[in-house]
């Protein structure tokens, strides 16, 4: 769960309620405030946002009927699931064993990641920046020690960002749904990925390469990076494929002869 600084502004116009509403409607768009994240308490946040407890509770009944939050009585305000599932267990597992539907996936993504980046390199602020290069750090950190678990997860939390600096709340939300996949290691298994030759130092090269020309701004490069990154991926997962293919037949042949 994560933990939210303080991220309101200060409401110092009328209607008040309605002012609340707008503000916390606007940070779910924007992809600020996500899914499961819990608000601050009752007495913190109208103090962020210098309104009256009463107020408050006005505004927050308001977003509960909107179904955009959910009250857990002893736990907290919590932002409501808003995107659902993107696919249904029973479809996973028809996927899991359809290979096509993965390279459907890498497509997907290579398609929405060279457009993210390019809005990104275009758009990202200075703490967008900051984001980038905090997390393409902590790619190098987990790959120096390797530590595949958060290997995985410093790779999802730097695509994600990229997304995010592309300010397109679309993106951000429709993404959010691709990564969790990701991260629960559905589709891609950055691991066995890393277990080819060589796929980890050109992996990481491959996210320097995005991010340097996200932080110099240059589009072009950041589209063409990106792209050139997953279609690594999907080479190098085409191969891996082809190799176990092989190493079967390779098998099935040892069977047959006779020492």
């Amino acid at each position: 769960m994560r933990t939210l600084a303080t991220i309101f502004d200060r409401i110092e116009s009328a209607p008040v309620a309605d002012m609340v509403v707008q503000q916390i409607e606007d940070l779910i768009v924007q992809g600020v405030l996500a899914e499961g994240d819990r608000l601050p308490s009752e007495r913190e946040l109208s103090a962020q946002l210098n309104v009256s407890r009463p107020k408050l509770r006005d505004a927050l009944k308001q977003l509960e009927a909107r179904r955009l939050i959910t009250v857990q009585h002893g736990e907290g305000t919590f932002v409501a699931r808003l995107t659902g599932q993107a696919m249904q267990p029973a479809l996973i597992d028809l996927y899991a064993r359809h290979g096509k539907a993965f390279f459907d996936y890498l497509e997907y993504r290579r398609a929405q990641e060279a457009f993210a980046s390019r809005l990104a390199a275009e758009r990202a602020t200075a703490t967008d920046r900051d984001r980038i290069k905090r997390h393409l750090d902590a790619i190098r950190e987990a790959d120096a020690c390797g530590d595949m678990e958060a290997g995985q997860e410093a790779d999802v939390r730097f695509h994600s960002v990229i997304v995010e600096a592309s300010h397109n709340a679309m993106l951000v939300h429709m993404m959010s749904s691709i990564y969790d996949l990701t991260r629960r290691g559905v589709f891609y298994n950055r691991a066995y990925l890393r277990t080819l030759d060589g796929t980890g130092e050109k992996l990481l090269a491959q996210h320097i390469e995005i991010a340097n020309a996200i932080l110099a701004g240059d589009g072009d490069s950041a589209e063409t990076a990106a792209k050139a990154h997953l279609d690594f991926v999907e080479r190098s997962f085409r191969v891996g494929e082809q190799q176990s293919v092989n190493e079967r037949v390779s098998q099935k042949r040892e069977g047959l002869v006779s020492e």
